[in-house]
């Protein structure tokens, strides 16, 4: 079933909405909605397997410097993505033996790997760095998101407030829905984060403990 609550533009003659999308098996009718607002250059908050996420198409930078003004962040904080599968990360990013083996067996999950970037991502996320975040999720919403786009979406906590995120999409377009073109009601999530880990020096690296068990990387 659709529900679709329809807000005050933010501009032009695009609508804001939230749009509720099945869990299990996401309406193809509406995720092609969803990617059309990306193509289009549109932000949107979306489902993944730890806190709603907000992101952009990966190679809008308009959409990326956009995020980065609504969650009021230094442009020298990396911002992450989502890719659809291994094989996609194998095109964004540089994956030694090591790496794929940890990858194949955790993902999709809530982790987030920083690898070394290959010459795709785009250079507004990696000033002075050549790493960045990657994440496969276990939601398939927003991997069904990301396979419709053909590439990857950018993926941040769709931070309330300073150190607050919330887990219902409701609340979340009551504080953001005026800054973004869509709000994905994926059901209520937890607050928990991605664990963090770092696969480009040959031994992972936890950087961040979230959701993600990370015993076995210790």
């Amino acid at each position: 079933m659709l529900d679709v609550y329809l807000f005050e533009p933010v501009s032009g003659s695009r609508q804001n909405m939230l749009l509720s999308i099945n869990t299990e098996n996401p309406q193809q009718r509406l995720i092609g909605k969803a990617v059309d607002i990306l193509k289009d250059g549109g932000i949107i908050i979306y489902p993944t397997d730890t806190v709603y996420g907000m992101g952009c198409d990966l190679f809008n930078k308009k959409g990326i410097e956009k995020i980065y003004e609504i969650k009021h962040r230094s442009k020298k904080q990396p911002l992450s993505f989502i890719c659809a599968d291994l094989k996609d990360i194998s095109r964004y990013a540089h994956v030694p033996n090591y790496a794929y083996k940890i990858m194949r067996r955790l993902l999709p999950g809530p982790y987030t790997f920083i690898l070394e970037a290959s010459r795709l991502v785009p250079k507004i996320l990696l000033p002075k760095r050549k790493t960045t975040g990657i994440r496969i999720p276990d939601n398939l919403i927003s991997l069904s998101l990301a396979r419709e786009l053909g590439h990857p979406i950018i993926s941040t906590s769709a931070m309330i407030e300073q150190n607050e995120i919330s887990g219902d999409a409701s609340e979340i377009e009551e504080k953001l829905g005026r800054c973004v073109d869509l709000i994905i009601d994926g059901g209520i999530l937890g607050t928990e984060q991605s664990s963090i880990v770092n696969l480009v020096d040959g031994i992972p690296q936890v950087i961040r403990a979230g959701k993600g068990d990370i015993s076995s990387l210790l």
